[in-house]
């Protein structure tokens, strides 16, 4: 008998086979079934403390996720999950992880019965296709100039959120905001930039429905001098720079000798004129506002002061895209180089309002601003942060539709309708993958189950009538009605989903479920390895006697 020959270190954990299938399977239902409970309008909400101690109440499957500090690899995967979903499509985060977690768990019989893993991902890619085939079969498409229709189609998706309860205002704010900013590209394209073009304002204080969407931006600041300055202005003429309006100060520390005294007062003269001639450049424009991502002097400020200009400095630079966007302008990097095509005239009204106790400064009724601010006000900032999240969700949703105008019933009854199809289709497949095939087919009804579950309706019976129902394929539009767990009609509830959102829900969780199905190993416990002569301690800082002051560790080459 030969000894045993160890390949791997001791502090190496190895598991393999079935094990590890099992154990991922595990983990993975145990994320689904924390999400499991936020799915639908009635959904549960979360309270989770967050790393800087405060507190997020929320039941946006992604937004949960994001918060949770998982052990497990299996689990950081299906995390991993949701964050697509929602930088894809920006809803549906919560059906996808409960979609996978539930593929995975069909499959585990199939691997107690030793099939082989990539067998049941032929099968799962297989009921992949047949899936996507079907939802194009159901898909009906919208005309995005018909405002009731985004608008049913906005708040089903947001019928699951928290802010359901303010009836549209929520799915209102995502449609002005996304129709505000959403650019033609020519052949019917729409490119809506929700990042850049879209600010959410939140401000604590007032109530919910005073939030609304401004024709235009508005930034958290003041003019510089007050007093001085006009703080409403009509029909601003707005001017944007990207540079300073001060003195340029050497980049490296400069010094300068002067043998006469007279040559102090030439030098500080010479500051002055120059910020003079920079400002004279703007004024020759007639501008109402100048804004400014650098600093301004005080100097260039009494100029500007004294010609009724007021000025706002130290913009981010995302805010300048914005306003520039909104009011026509150009951001100008030098003054010398202004023309009159470079400033905006496209704002109706310039004011600095207070809003609590701080200064906000709108530009605002602009007449065809391709940027927006939305402004929220709410109780308190929990609440605020919760409003934002459905926002975000309600205009990648409003931003979907406008993108591709197709729609597929909502509240399960297209996942009932795609399980019908594969049931009926797994009869035609030969071998061995017909059972995973059928499995699949299973657990898309896990949507409308969980749905059913959530309402607190008899699951089992409401489940075989819902099954009954599409068992042979038509009546495509019956669903579960979230809110009261009756079995209706989708068409006449308008419970819709878009259609992309559905087809990437369906593509990441197989295509997760059969990548979790294929790992067979895990090796865990592995130790970065720390850079020779690094020590054992890093976390005493090393302090260099003179002695190995030559050592090589002071300068790494």
């Amino acid at each position: 008998m030969q000894a045993p020959v160890r390949v791997l270190k001791d502090s190496l954990k190895r598991e393999s086979g079935s094990k590890v299938q099992h154990a991922n399977i595990q983990a993975s239902k145990a994320v689904a079934d924390i999400i499991r409970t936020t799915l639908g309008p009635r959904s549960m909400l979360k309270m989770l403390l967050d790393a800087g101690g405060g507190i997020v109440v929320t039941n946006d499957g992604n937004a949960i996720l994001r918060e949770l500090d998982l052990a497990h690899p299996a689990a950081k995967s299906m995390i991993e999950l949701s964050r697509t979903q929602d930088e894809e499509v920006g809803d549906g985060t919560t059906s996808v992880i409960v979609l996978a977690g539930e593929m995975l768990h069909v499959a585990e019989a199939f691997i107690d019965k030793n099939y082989h893993p990539t067998v049941i991902c032929r099968a799962y890619n297989k009921a992949l296709e047949d899936a996507i085939a079907v939802l194009d079969k159901i898909a009906m498409s919208i005309d995005v100039k018909d405002r009731s229709t985004v608008l049913g189609l906005v708040k089903s998706c947001i019928g699951t959120k928290f802010t359901s309860q303010f009836g549209d205002l929520i799915a209102d704010l995502a449609i002005d905001a996304t129709t505000t900013v959403g650019v033609d590209l020519g052949q019917g394209l729409r490119e809506v930039d929700i990042k850049k073009y879209i600010k959410v304002e939140k401000v604590p204080g007032g109530q919910l429905e005073d939030s609304k969407v401004l024709k235009g931006v508005m930034i958290n600041k003041d003019v510089i001098a007050p007093g001085k300055m006009r703080r409403k202005i009509v029909n601003p003429r707005i001017i944007l720079l990207d540079c300073p309006l001060e003195y340029k100060k050497g980049e490296n520390q400069t010094n300068a000798e002067l043998v006469k005294e007279e040559d102090w007062g030439v030098l500080l003269k010479m500051e002055e004129e120059y910020i003079e001639s920079i400002c004279m450049q703007i004024l020759k424009f007639k501008p109402d506002l100048v804004i400014t991502e650098k600093g301004l002097s005080d100097l260039a400020c009494h100029y500007l002061s004294k010609a009724g200009v007021s000025a706002i400095r130290r913009l981010r630079k995302t805010d300048n895209n914005r306003i520039a966007k909104a009011c026509g302008a150009v951001i100008v990097n030098r003054p010398d180089e202004l023309q009159e095509s470079d400033v905006g005239t496209g704002a109706g009204l310039f004011e600095v309002k207070k809003i609590g106790d701080e200064f906000f400064a709108f530009i605002v009724d602009c007449k065809d601003p391709k940027a927006c601010t939305v402004l929220l006000r709410g109780p308190s900032k929990d609440l605020l942060n919760e409003v934002e999240r459905n926002l975000q969700d309600a205009m990648c949703v409003a931003r979907n539709i406008i993108k591709n105008p197709k729609l597929v019933p909502g509240g399960g009854a297209t996942e009932l309708t795609v399980s019908a199809t594969l049931k009926q289709k797994s009869s035609s497949i030969e071998g061995i993958e017909k059972w995973p095939y059928e499995a699949a087919a299973v657990a898309f009804e896990a949507i409308p189950r969980t749905l059913a579950q959530n309402c607190g309706v008899n699951v089992i019976r409401t489940m075989t009538a819902l099954q009954g129902k599409h068992a042979n394929g038509e009546n495509a539009w019956m669903g579960i009605d979230g809110n009261t767990g009756a079995i209706t009609d989708m068409k006449e509830r308008k419970i819709w989903d878009a259609y992309n959102v559905k087809a990437q829900t369906f593509k990441t969780a197989i295509e997760a479920a059969c990548m979790l199905l294929r790992i067979d190993d895990i090796v865990s416990g592995i130790k970065k390895k720390q850079a020779p002569g690094a020590g054992q301690a890093p976390s005493k800082p090393k302090i260099e006697e003179e002695g190995d002051a030559d050592n090589e560790q002071i300068l790494p080459e």
